[in-house]
């Protein structure tokens, strides 16, 4: 069954942000140096949370607000195909967004809204992602 595996957080000072996520929930959160797929000048920290007992919980990732319109946190969800999905968005009266991209040797994402105009986002995993 497709679950929530990210969350990405929107920001216009990531630092100050960084800080607070950091002091409230104890979060780790660290610059990403991962693949090269990110747009030019785009900086990325991943976050990384863990439950009450110490065990590693579901990631995030914290970044500089793109546009004026990404607003609140979006959830990511593992799905099989984003294409699929993307598909069943659409006929249930949901809206694709940001169409299929790649993140080079991880996989494909989208990001869609809801009925409601709420946004998430649905990751589809794929090391051969280009």
């Amino acid at each position: 069954m497709p679950t929530i595996v990210h969350f990405e957080i929107p920001s216009d000072n990531v630092e100050k942000s960084r800080k607070f996520y950091s002091e409230l929930f104890g979060w780790n959160i660290e610059k990403w140096t991962g693949p090269e797929s990110m747009p030019e000048g785009m900086e990325y920290w991943t976050v990384t949370t863990t439950d009450d007992k110490g065990n590693k919980a579901i990631g995030g990732g914290l970044m500089k607000r793109q546009n004026p319109q990404q607003q609140g946190i979006t959830n990511y969800i593992d799905v099989r195909s984003v294409d699929e999905y993307a598909t069943k968005v659409e006929r249930l009266g949901g809206r694709v967004v940001v169409p299929k991209m790649p993140v080079k040797r991880m996989g494909y994402f989208a990001v869609c809204l809801d009925t409601e105009n709420n946004t998430f986002g649905i990751w589809e995993t794929n090391s051969d992602a280009k």
